[in-house]
């Protein structure tokens, strides 16, 4: 178990590099920054952050290793027995400078509680300005990578807890257009957990394939002020889910994570307007509408 572990560390690590890499080249202006740090309870990570760009205006690829004991109320309702706890990933957040261009997010991890080991992580979409064909070929990806792991990758169940997942109840609205989600997978013993690890190799390397097609697509159309205001309010959305919902952010506040590195998902800048609705037939109220489950592939059970 001890070795799985270590083996998905290293792995985690390798793609922070890669990804961060390719996301450098798109950008063409700007490169990623490293920041190690250590954490005080047990390990530490490196933060790799690309500000100011030609296409992002923050990126955000962190990756992190870190071990210790978990408050008694997190451990209460985690799998695996007693409170020691490893714990490794890479997260990473995406905001564009256009707001054609949509925002991302993807994490994998792995967690060792005690006598058991699961995995974690996804990936989603967040656009601003609906296109259906980059919501297609995001989640055919995805789907791609999950059939070539099949029983282990299913599409439709993470699919389906992806858009469960990041949902603001208060908002009525799902976050995006979602992508797939899953967490506690081997926790129960319900794969061969190399299998586990298998599929989420796979799945990481296929983040870049799912999104780096659909910046180039969109990163030179036009755009003018009334774009850029409806972009900033979207991200308000973005804010409130990570602040109030994302489980990621929690754990890293409950576990005396670095607060740079927990924060770093949120955008450099953002607006909150006094009710705001967009006008209907408007490009904006199209986003608006499918922020809702949508059967992107055609395959709904």
């Amino acid at each position: 178990m001890s070795d799985l572990f270590d083996r998905a560390a290293s792995f985690f690590h390798e793609l922070q590099t890669d990804i961060c890499q390719a996301l450098a080249e798109l950008d063409g202006a700007k490169d990623f920054g490293a920041d190690a740090w250590q954490r005080p309870g047990g390990g530490g990570g490196v933060a790799r952050v690309l500000e100011g760009g030609a296409v992002f205006e923050k990126a955000g690829v962190n990756w992190s290793n870190v071990d210790g004991e978990l408050p008694a109320e997190l451990a209460d309702h985690m799998p695996g027995t007693g409170r020691t706890f490893r714990a490794s990933g890479v997260s990473l957040v995406l905001h564009p400078r256009s707001p054609m261009v949509p925002t991302t997010h993807a994490n994998f991890r792995c967690i060792q509680k005690g006598d058991t080991i699961w995995f974690g992580g996804g990936a989603d979409l967040t656009p601003y300005y609906l296109f259906r064909d980059d919501a297609v070929h995001f989640h055919q990806t995805l789907a791609d990578a999950c059939d070539r792991h099949a029983p282990v990758g299913d599409y439709a169940r993470f699919k389906q807890w992806c858009d469960e997942y990041f949902f603001l109840p208060h908002r009525h609205e799902t976050r995006g257009v979602g992508g797939v989600f899953f967490d506690y997978l081997g926790s129960k013993g319900e794969h061969p957990a190399e299998d586990i690890f298998a599929f989420v190799q796979d799945l990481g390397r296929a983040f870049t394939t799912a999104y780096i097609p659909i910046v180039k697509r969109r990163q030179a159309m036009p755009f003018g002020e009334t774009e850029r205001a409806w972009q900033l309010r979207r991200r308000g959305r973005y804010v409130e889910f990570n602040l109030i919902h994302d489980r990621g952010t929690l754990f890293g506040l409950k576990t005396n994570g670095r607060i740079e590195s927990i924060l770093m998902s949120l955008p450099p800048l953002v607006r909150w307007d006094y009710d705001v609705s967009p006008q209907p037939g408007s490009p904006e109220a199209e986003l608006v509408a499918h922020l809702r489950p949508t059967d992107w592939l055609g395959r709904a059970r």
